[in-house]
């Protein structure tokens, strides 16, 4: 025999309209009568008309992640940990549970976009964007225009590892997690740097993307402030054959390049294997570094010298932002034209930069990171957890925020130029 409303309104001893707040969750019920409508739902195994509770709902149960590719472990790792987070949330209760679709846009701003249509039709309860956004201004005035019509609906906005919809976008009122790339690839090129390179090939992603220029910009500025020259710099997929085929092209513009810098692990991965069929050694001929520090990078052989984002715990903040389970953090938008973040992943060491947490108001939080000493994982000291730093704000106003340590994975794919004659196969 189907379960009803009126079943469960008269185990927990209520009016079917208390039931029918507490499920949708848009009018305020005492607290235990809350959990006595919920002790009812739970005991009679009640599951509510989805379609017809999203109609009289403001939102339905569904929560959109938007990943560029879902086999990439950088979007994987988030995403899943950002639907963990999401399903646990909600766990054991009738009406606090959330269906968490992940949405593959397979690098097309034009799917993005269809995406986020889908969502708004869907009356999605939120939406996380992961991943750097791309380079265009019609595009990020489309996506800002779909989120602000989503947030008007009642749907949470939150950005995971990607910048700030910029100051005129504050009405959506987004929770804003991004990764200070800057920093992570400024203290990477500086580690090599003091470990005596000078010729230094680097292997870009796709020129178009954000998360693009800021690590190759923090690359170039570790070089400037060191007084060395740029090497050559070729831009490509975030995918293994791009590595493979960028450093057959680097040897051939600098035979004599002592390390590759990847744009990430698994570009990486295809940087080694060039080097390695050309017969030269990791790092005995040739230094490689990466970025991210996905799961396969220790097990590289050799042990792939990279820079760690704190990408699970940054998903599984951005689950929580989405259901409103974790408040979202004061202060505005960082800018991310330049410095380091602001409030980071509680306790968290390894952000790159920080993992800046930021609301929609219209503060902003602007903290410069502490620089980076050591050739190991410990990559510096830092302030103890929640010790603020001030910084005057663009606006002229005091603003403060955690400082966090990027953390250099110093490993054996990157060692100091022996200067020694090498063939190049």
């Amino acid at each position: 025999m189907t379960v009803t409303l009126a079943d469960v309104a008269a185990r927990a001893r209520v009016s079917p309209a208390t039931v029918s707040r507490v499920l949708n969750g848009n009018y305020p019920v005492a607290a235990a009568t809350r959990e006595r409508v919920l002790r009812a739902v739970d005991e009679l195994d009640y599951v509510p008309n989805g379609p017809a509770s999203s109609l009289a709902a403001a939102t339905s149960d569904l929560v959109g992640i938007l990943v560029n590719d879902i086999a990439d472990p950088f979007f994987g790792i988030m995403a899943g940990a950002a639907q963990g987070a999401i399903g646990e949330s909600g766990a054991g209760r009738a009406g606090g549970e959330k269906l968490a679709v992940v949405c593959n846009t397979g690098g097309s701003p034009e799917r993005e976009l269809t995406y986020l249509t889908l969502l708004q039709r869907q009356r999605a309860a939120a939406v996380i964007l992961t991943g750097g956004s791309l380079e265009d201004d019609a595009h990020l005035a489309a996506v800002t225009a779909k989120l602000a019509r989503l947030a008007e609906a009642g749907t949470r906005v939150v950005l995971c590892g990607r910048p700030p919809l910029g100051a005129d976008a504050e009405h959506v009122g987004a929770a804003t997690l991004a990764f200070d790339n800057r920093a992570g690839a400024r203290r990477l090129t500086e580690h090599l740097l003091s470990l005596g390179h000078r010729r230094i090939g680097y292997v870009a992603g796709p020129a178009d993307r954000t998360t693009t220029r800021h690590r190759l910009e923090g690359h170039r500025e570790a070089l400037r402030v060191a007084g060395a020259a740029e090497g050559p710099t070729l831009h490509g997929p975030y995918d293994r054959a791009s590595g493979y085929d960028a450093t057959v092209e680097l040897l051939r513009l600098d035979p004599a390049l002592t390390a590759v810098v990847a744009a990430n692990d698994t570009v990486a991965l295809g940087v080694c294997a060039a080097l390695r069929d050309r017969g030269l050694s990791i790092p005995g001929d040739v230094s490689v570094a990466g970025f991210d520090d996905l799961p396969f990078s220790v097990d590289a052989v050799p042990a792939l010298t990279t820079v760690r984002l704190p990408l699970h715990e940054a998903g599984a903040r951005a689950g929580r932002l989405a259901l409103g389970a974790e408040a979202a953090p004061p202060g505005g938008a960082r800018d991310d034209s330049g410095g380091g973040g602001g409030a980071g992943v509680d306790g968290t060491a390894a952000g790159v930069g920080g993992l800046t947490a930021a609301g929609g108001s219209r503060r902003r939080t602007e903290v410069e990171p502490t620089a980076a000493r050591g050739t190991g994982s410990a990559a510096g000291s830092r302030r103890p957890p929640g010790t603020p730093g001030a910084r005057r704000g663009a606006d002229g106003r005091r603003e403060r925020g955690e400082d966090l340590i990027p953390s250099l994975e110093g490993r054996e794919s990157v060692a100091a130029p022996d200067g020694s004659p090498r063939s190049r196969g």
